[in-house]
């Protein structure tokens, strides 16, 4: 079957593709996804996601090699596999970082990547329910609001950032980014608007779109420099579509997953497990950077922790009015702050509060009520790799984040921690803490300190870099985002950023997929 272009991966990325190339009713557009429709009433029911974490069935959980700054722990990676990808179960917080982080990838030799020149895709994307404005869209497809339901927790915790001295800030994609306050979410009307519900139900009845979920991709097909479709399995068979131009969307693991089992990444490990190395990038799977975050959790007595919500309760409330706790994005609060290690007025720490006791994702459900601090250094300068275990598609690829290999991580993470604990010491907070869990209250020394980091952090499923843009020895796509020494291949996620942004990233991969399209629309 022939296409115009064959979109690889419907996540955040592929989504947005999939709707801007099928605007022209004259492309015909193919989007492949390895996961299932986005059925289930836990991704829509913004406080569901709380059971996502574990759900095999719309989440690849895949898991770390052992990391060796982390007493040798197997990390959880959850990812989502199902149509909107990671924006179908992640936390919603929209945000684009700072303005520096766009201007640095520019300064690395992409063209056109600066702030100005990618905030105009920001706006494109948005639908702001506080209305447009410089730093703002509206009537976007992709819907930006307040927080129906706040806990109070919540509020006490934003106090007693500013009893300790912090700025407050109502607006984190504002001229300042510094300070605390609410997130905005991707919801709309107390629903969560994922890249799917945004992007791709309202282009499924275009007659130019196809949409084939439950399909693996396993491999690129390649006629000598160029790229001519997509083998994928499904329904238990290998099935081949070809396409004008081939759209790899699956992030920052699948996409340097799919490039080496096409024979496109570093020749040696190809060669190591069988694969023909056709088009040689040394910097396929390399670059690998992720935000690693610590939780500092506090026991509470009070009864407006999460902990003991009444789901039946919270769903009747949520069923008749779409507001109340169900419709809590549960990380409600946070901040971002400058730490001592910063060397200019950039903050390097971000925050976010959740009511509730949250230990391993959720996974290790904790007895008892408590709150919860997570702080994650924003520019990690460790860095790490993916690589394929085996020439099998069904196989998960090695993940190897070498988290804290930076010794100043390290000292970031303890500052974010030290931050913590000051914030939940403040006299606000005295009535709602009934002391430490996390860290425990014997940890006192700086050893004790650095020993709680390698037992308790964990990853705030940010991984991006792997097929990084630019035009040194280890970059893998042009500023065009067009595969190097191929043709009519293109990478368009998180892959693709050369450094982390200085926040979450799901906003920012739209933008990248609108910054795309718009321009293959025009011919680049």
């Amino acid at each position: 079957m022939e296409y115009d272009y064959i979109v690889v991966g419907a996540g955040s990325a592929g989504c947005v593709m999939a709707n801007r190339l099928s605007e022209n009713p004259s492309n015909r557009v193919l989007l492949l996804e390895a996961g299932a429709s986005d059925y289930n009433p836990n991704i829509h029911i913004p406080a569901g996601l709380a059971n996502l974490s574990n759900n095999t069935s719309l989440n690849w959980a895949y898991s770390t090699e052992p990391q060796s700054e982390l007493h040798q722990r197997e990390l959880f990676w959850p990812r989502g596999k199902v149509l909107g990808g990671s924006s179908a179960i992640n936390a919603m917080i929209y945000l684009r970082g700072q303005p520096e982080d766009y201007d640095s990838w520019a300064a690395l030799g992409n063209a056109g990547w600066d702030f100005e020149s990618v905030l105009p895709y920001f706006l494109k994307s948005q639908d702001q329910q506080r209305g447009a404005s410089r730093l703002h869209g509206s009537g976007g497809p992709l819907s930006v609001q307040d927080l129906r339901h706040v806990n109070p927790l919540t509020r006490v915790f934003i106090q007693a950032a500013e009893q300790a001295g912090y700025p407050l800030n109502n607006d984190f994609n504002g001229e300042q980014q510094a300070g605390f306050g609410i997130y905005q979410v991707t919801q709309r009307k107390g629903r969560r608007c994922s890249a799917a519900t945004a992007y791709l139900k309202p282009a499924l009845k275009r007659p130019n779109l196809t949409v084939i979920t439950k399909a693996l991709a396993e491999k690129v097909l390649l006629d000598n420099h160029r790229a001519t479709g997509i083998q994928v399995s499904h329904k238990g068979r290998s099935r081949q579509f070809h396409g004008g131009e081939i759209i790899l969307s699956g992030g920052a693991i699948n996409s340097p997953q799919l490039l080496m089992l096409s024979g496109i990444g570093p020749a040696e490990h190809l060669r190591s497990l069988g694969i023909r190395p056709d088009h040689p990038l040394e910097g396929v799977g390399q670059n690998l950077q992720d935000h690693l975050d610590i939780c500092t959790l506090a026991a509470s007595s009070s009864s407006d922790t999460y902990d003991k919500t009444s789901r039946i309760l919270a769903g009747i409330r949520y069923l008749l009015t779409q507001s109340g706790p169900a419709s809590s994005n549960l990380a409600e609060g946070g901040g971002f702050v400058c730490s001592r290690l910063a060397t200019d007025q950039r903050p390097d720490l971000q925050f976010h509060f959740v009511p509730g006791l949250l230990d391993d994702h959720g996974r290790n459900v904790m007895p008892g009520r408590g709150m919860t601090i997570h702080a994650c250094p924003l520019r990690p300068q460790s860095r790490g790799e993916i690589l394929l275990k085996s020439a099998d598609p069904a196989t998960a690829p090695t993940m190897q984040p070498n988290y804290l290999q930076s010794g100043q991580d390290l000292e970031l993470m303890l500052e974010g921690a030290r931050f913590a604990t000051e914030i939940f010491s403040q006299d606000v907070f005295k009535p709602y803490v009934d002391g430490f869990i996390y860290p425990e209250p014997s940890v006192k020394t700086r050893d004790q300190k650095i020993d709680f980091i390698r037992r308790k952090a964990e990853t705030v499923y940010h991984p991006i870099g792997t097929c990084k843009m630019g035009n040194d020895a280890m970059a893998v796509v042009d500023a065009d985002l067009k595969v190097h020494s191929l043709d009519n291949l293109r990478v368009v996620d998180a892959s693709v950023m050369p450094e982390l942004v200085s926040g979450n990233t799901n906003a920012p991969t739209m933008m990248i997929a609108e910054k795309c399209a718009d321009s293959m629309l025009n011919g680049v």
